[in-house]
């Protein structure tokens, strides 16, 4: 898919396959990892409310979502398994009621020892997906198709996972340089 397409169909059918392309990674637990990060951590955290914020314990086991769909690095996880969890509720109290102000609350989560960047917008994209993307600062909206942030990352990484697995099915993207 060309990604400066700008199909709505194209761009449901990167999103739909998804989930197919998820399961194509073979990779241990990531099915379930993925479906407490899609599916159980928003709601979760949307309980919470009025002032949401994540355990340590759930923390983990985002980060093992990220480092098993994406590239493992293991010490992350031992940090954040480390933290203590009043710190990482505070900490998280403030970034959540930070928002809609994505950057600050970025900065507040950051603070945490092994939450960078990435990993404090995959916990704001957990509670407000229409605010903040997992790692896209993209939205796209036509014709009455509405794609949050973090589907379009979603449609992203379904795409680059299926390039992967059929390398000759995908146009070649040409990098500006």
């Amino acid at each position: 898919m060309n990604l400066e397409c700008s199909d709505p169909s194209l761009w449901k059918e990167a999103l739909s396959s998804y989930s197919t392309r998820i399961q194509s990674l073979n990779k241990p637990n990531l099915i379930s990892l993925d479906d407490f990060y899609c599916n159980q951590l928003p709601p979760i955290l949307h309980q919470r409310n009025p002032n949401p914020y994540i355990t340590t314990t759930e923390l983990s086991t985002l980060m093992q979502w990220k480092l098993t769909r994406g590239k493992w690095r293991p010490r992350l996880l031992d940090f954040v398994s480390s933290l203590d969890e009043a710190l990482v509720k505070s900490t998280s109290q403030k970034a959540f009621q930070s928002l809609p102000d994505v950057s600050k609350a970025v900065s507040e989560l950051t603070v945490l020892k092994g939450v960078g960047p990435a990993t404090a917008s995959a916990i704001l994209a957990a509670y407000a997906p229409d605010l903040a993307p997992f790692m896209s600062d993209e939205e796209l909206s036509s014709e009455g198709d509405t794609f949050t942030p973090s589907d379009v990352e979603r449609a992203l990484w379904s795409v680059a996972v299926g390039a992967k697995i059929n390398p000759c099915k995908t146009s070649k993207r040409k990098r500006k340089s």
